[in-house]
């Protein structure tokens, strides 16, 4: 009874992570599509609870779903309406450069299910005991990814900051 109970929580979970994402880029209000991007970090959250991977899932709510969601919903509501589409109409390029993207990620995806499927990717890896602890993540990011891990709150602040400048130059424009 509870291996159903598992199998129904992450066919659900799916569901809503599949859902949510093509909420994602069908909402026309960037507003709205942000929001449904929560809905969709939720979801993969619920996968990991469901994959044992508890401290995963907790960062996954704590730092994707709280803190950059929050910092897109500012960014959001200092551009309001004026920032919906700036690419649409674009360049013929950019949406051929887009198609292939998507068709060489479905490529490598069917690829990784076939190699799943023949039983070349069936070898269990070692895996040390203390591995994707806290106290593991915690000291691999303060000595071996150091670097990556300050480039990417650094990348953060930039971005925080062209928000507040993108509205600073919107407002500008509307004055005059």
């Amino acid at each position: 009874m509870g291996n159903i109970l598992v199998w129904g929580l992450w066919v659900l979970a799916a569901l809503a992570c599949i859902g949510s994402g093509v909420a994602v880029i069908s909402f026309t209000n960037p507003f709205y599509s942000a929001l449904a991007l929560i809905g969709n970090l939720a979801s993969l959250a619920a996968l990991f609870l469901l994959a044992s991977a508890e401290f995963v899932a907790a960062a996954q709510i704590l730092v994707y779903a709280g803190a950059v969601m929050v910092m897109f919903l500012f960014v959001i509501a200092y551009l309001g309406g004026r920032a919906d589409a700036p690419w649409a109409g674009g360049p013929k390029w950019l949406q051929l450069g887009s198609f292939v993207v998507g068709a060489a990620i479905m490529i490598e995806v069917i690829v990784a299910l076939i190699a799943k499927a023949d039983g070349r990717l069936a070898d269990r890896a070692e895996i040390e005991r203390s591995f994707g602890s806290p106290a593991e993540i915690g000291r691999l990011f303060l000595t071996d990814h150091l670097l990556a891990f300050e480039i990417t709150s650094i990348v953060l602040l930039v971005a925080a900051v062209g928000g507040v400048v993108l509205a600073l130059k919107t407002e500008a424009e509307n004055e005059a």
